[in-house]
């Protein structure tokens, strides 16, 4: 038998979720696609949803986290900031040595 522990995990500010896995992708694709409009279409969510949930980390990060650009003749556009670019990689980084250690920790039982 091949044992498996799932989880998630998100970070918090004061009660209010700041950063879990669905919003990390929402900002890839927002840094992959240069606009919200693009990524919530990759992701199959409404712009309506994608403009809330970036909306509320812009809102409980200390920094903004996103920078748009009005639309015009070339268009609009969003991306990362660049403490927006350390938060995904920080969260990456915490999520990745989270699964890493309780693989560990499930190594380490007896089932």
């Amino acid at each position: 038998m091949n044992y498996q522990v799932k989880s998630r995990i998100w970070i918090e500010v004061d009660d209010k979720i700041l950063l879990g896995e669905g919003r990390v992708r929402l900002l890839k694709a927002i840094e992959e696609f240069g606009s919200l409009s693009k990524a919530s279409k990759q992701l199959n969510i409404s712009y309506k949803k994608a403009w809330r949930l970036i909306d509320a980390v812009n809102k409980t990060a200390k920094k903004p986290v996103t920078t748009s650009s009005i639309g015009g003749v070339g268009g609009g556009g969003a991306s990362l900031t660049p403490y927006g670019k350390n938060l995904v990689d920080a969260f990456e980084s915490l999520n990745k040595n989270c699964w890493k250690f309780l693989d560990q920790q499930l190594n380490q039982t007896n089932f």
